[in-house]
């Protein structure tokens, strides 16, 4: 049996689908194999996930607490003690914190931390500054250039709402 067009399935191994509700004969005719009444009985029954049988679920009765910001933004951190060694006049814009490891995906925000000191001018390109990174590198010689993102003007974030006219 080397070829396969001579291949056959094991006896046995495919089983004929029962075929309930075909009288009384069958075996499985009347109540086709649901018993007497009751939900379970009847079509549409209620089989779904956390359902107990009328009972409150479980994820109705626990407490809800909370609340999740939809809208929240999630930053990569980087501290300034991972810039050390950098040659003066580096200019560290997002792929090369790619590049280098310390900002894992390119699609989160980078926001500079304080941590650590800067003693070479740097060029620095991200989407936030802490204070303290900020006034350590530009006190080094060296430049901290926030991203401005689509949608913002530099300063001021899109959703913010017009300012208050006076009357």
């Amino acid at each position: 049996m080397n070829e396969l067009s001579k291949l056959k399935k094991p006896r046995g191994s495919t089983k004929k689908k029962t075929r309930v509700g075909r009288g009384q004969s069958s075996g499985l005719g009347k109540t086709a194999g649901r018993g007497g009444k009751g939900q379970k009985a009847r079509t549409g029954n209620m089989h779904f996930a956390g359902f107990e049988g009328g009972q409150m679920p479980l994820a109705r009765r626990l407490p809800k607490r909370g609340f999740v910001n939809i809208r929240r933004e999630e930053y990569e951190l980087v501290h300034l003690r991972d810039f050390e060694g950098l040659e003066a006049g580096t200019v560290l814009d997002l792929d090369k914190l790619i590049e280098a490891g310390l900002v894992k995906d390119q699609k989160r925000l980078v926001k500079v931390l304080g941590d650590g000191e800067v003693s070479v001018a740097l060029t620095v390109h991200a989407h936030k500054f802490s204070a303290s990174a900020k006034s350590k590198i530009e006190a080094a010689g060296g430049r901290a250039e926030t991203i401005v993102r689509f949608g913002e003007k530099a300063g001021k974030k899109a959703a913010d709402p017009p300012a208050a006219r006076e009357t």
